[in-house]
């Protein structure tokens, strides 16, 4: 049974509820009180990847929960910045709405030319045109790489820096020439692993990965949701070993590589068996 929604006024309320509560809460609570943006961002960072973890799992009571959690911070900040007669959660909404609304022209038409809309019918020409838009605004981003922020974790960087030269065209012609680059990344990396060259090896290391990220790119997978799966089935299979390993009475450190492999065979069957 779905859960029945909330109306606009209703929406509109619980937002201003938690407005109301957090004005209280600067004023009359020492701990939120103190904050800074300086202080908060560091659990801004561990709520977003909490919201990514529930969402990753598709846990839709989480998901609702970290969004809460996610939330309380952009309100905070625009609160802070309220108290410093900078700007505030109006501000905040406003500018949103009319980057939206600027960035969707086949939807909302220019006022100097209503009666004709951008002529848009696909998500990769949303797309494209957002990026050329982008560097049109007043405070946009100057270059085709600049709206890349430099704190994304290195994966997800090297996805958004490929996308974004993806966008003004400077892409493979067809996607499977991107394996020829992959052996030959692979290759350079292994030449330099033999020649003992740990600083070359790493950058080439580097250069493996990037290519196989673009691999990803070119074929709709997203590598850090791939990666994160990995990782979970990992875990999951580990967690098998250990858990069987104790239930005979003895210690992962006194097995041996081939008793664990045994182990991890039959985790691996499980999986196979339960899906």
């Amino acid at each position: 049974m779905e859960k029945e929604l909330h109306t606009r006024k209703e929406q509109m309320e619980a937002f201003g509820r938690l407005l109301d509560i957090l004005d209280e809460l600067r004023v009359k609570c020492p701990w939120d009180r103190k904050q800074t943006n300086e202080s908060l961002r560091p659990n801004t960072i561990e709520e977003t990847y909490e919201l990514c973890d529930a969402l990753m799992k598709n846990d839709k009571k989480n998901i609702c929960k970290e969004l809460g959690d996610v939330l309380l911070h952009v309100a905070f900040y625009a609160k802070i910045g309220s108290e410093t007669g900078d700007f505030d959660i109006a501000d905040v909404c406003n500018q949103l709405c009319d980057k939206l609304i600027f960035r969707h022209p086949h939807v909302f038409p220019p006022k100097e030319d209503p009666d004709h809309p951008a002529e848009i019918h696909t998500a990769k020409e949303v797309s494209e045109q957002w990026e050329k838009l982008k560097q049109r605004e007043k405070d946009g981003n100057k270059t085709v790489l600049s709206g890349v922020p430099n704190a994304l974790p290195s994966l997800i960087k090297a996805y958004r820096i490929q996308d974004k030269a993806r966008n003004v065209g400077f892409d493979w012609e067809e996607r499977s020439q991107v394996w020829e680059k992959v052996k030959e990344e692979i290759g350079e990396f292994e030449a330099e692993v033999e020649n003992m060259e740990k600083d070359k090896a790493e950058a080439e290391f580097g250069d493996v990965l990037f290519s196989l990220i673009n691999a990803a790119r070119l074929y709709h997978i997203n590598p850090d949701n791939a990666l994160e799966r990995t990782n979970q089935k990992f875990i999951r299979r580990f967690n098998y070993l250990e858990a069987q390993t104790l239930q005979k009475g003895r210690q992962l450190s006194d097995m041996t590589l081939a008793e664990m492999d045994e182990i991890w065979e039959e985790a691996k069957k499980l999986e196979t068996e339960q899906h």
